[in-house]
């Protein structure tokens, strides 16, 4: 995919004065949801001579607030996962969506010809670490930029991902992967938890407790009983959801896995599962992410306080719910 990187202007991005100024917006922190600003911006790694586009949702409050940086699946773009995004950032925790060009929709929009060659390419070892070094570089160029840094709170920063996404949030978080003899060093300290929807396994490895038992971060893993992932040459059923859980080091991990709903329910697309399903995947997905957040960054783990409810809530859409807290 040929991309050309743009500079905008945060002014013309609606960043606005009252952002630039450290203005307090009008609304009160007591409030259940707030206005955010929707940024666009396109980052280049000049180290790797690579793009990284990225739209940050950012909540209006003056305070430093925490961060969820996302990653999306294979085929996806930074303008994906939108009712997870604008939802957080809606209720004061900011979201920053990474685009990974080598392994967006830009390989499939592509001549039906070379479509599989390119989704080989996009699942080779060699994307996948790129993967894991932009949401680094993101994440660095972010809390480096003069106006949006100070905006982030540095010690309240998670990882999450949808399916290929998810792969790139447990490397950021320390899944240890060993390939011609090396391990490849790509864990983040500063992320502070992870939130996993629709976790592959990691390609060509049947035992998954050496790579993912170092993850020790907390982690919130999301599935339904139909999460089957099938694309040109590999397929992957929702027992492998199950299986990385198990296989998470951290003791402090909690398991939803929903009635009915594909693969692709957790997208922005309205049709998997049916609508009304859908729809209830997402609010409960919604729901949940923020009460797994507000356990993780009061108290450092995921809180039976604020995940109980939300079970009781949902108890009609999950096949499973599972809290280990220790």
């Amino acid at each position: 995919m040929n991309w050309t990187p743009r500079r905008r202007d945060l002014l013309k991005l609606g960043l606005g004065t009252a952002l630039l100024s450290g203005l307090r917006p009008a609304w009160s922190a007591d409030e259940d949801s707030a206005p955010i600003r929707v940024l666009d911006l396109d980052w280049v790694d000049r180290a790797r001579d690579r793009a990284v586009p990225v739209r940050l949702y950012l909540p209006g409050r003056d305070a430093p607030v925490a961060l969820m940086v996302f990653s999306h699946g294979l085929f996806g773009t930074r303008l994906g996962y939108s009712y997870l995004g604008r939802h957080v950032a809606e209720h004061g925790i900011a979201s920053l969506h990474l685009q990974h060009v080598g392994s967006d929709r830009g390989i499939w929009n592509t001549n039906v010809l070379t479509r599989l060659g390119n989704v080989l390419q996009a699942v080779r070892d060699s994307e996948a670490t790129a993967r894991a070094l932009d949401l680094r570089f993101a994440l660095d160029r972010l809390l480096a930029e003069p106006a949006l840094g100070e905006r982030i709170d540095a010690g309240r920063i998670v990882a999450a991902g949808h399916s290929y996404g998810a792969n790139t949030t447990l490397l950021a978080t320390g899944a240890h992967v060993v390939r011609s003899g090396k391990a490849l060093s790509l864990r983040d300290d500063r992320l502070r938890g992870a939130l996993l929807l629709s976790a592959p396994p990691f390609y060509g490895d049947a035992d998954l407790s050496p790579i993912l038992g170092p993850v020790q971060v907390p982690s919130l893993h999301v599935t339904n009983t139909e999460d089957t992932i099938d694309i040109p040459g590999y397929r992957s059923p929702v027992t492998d959801r199950l299986a990385v859980f198990d296989a998470i080091g951290s003791t402090q991990k909690a398991l939803a896995v929903f009635h009915g709903g594909g693969h692709s329910v957790f997208t922005d697309r309205t049709g998997p599962g049916g609508a009304e399903l859908n729809a209830r995947i997402k609010e409960a997905t919604r729901t949940l992410t923020l009460a797994f957040l507000d356990g993780l960054f009061r108290d450092g783990r995921p809180s039976a306080a604020a995940l109980e409810p939300w079970r009781m809530r949902h108890a009609n859409t999950l096949a499973r719910f599972d809290l280990r807290a220790g």
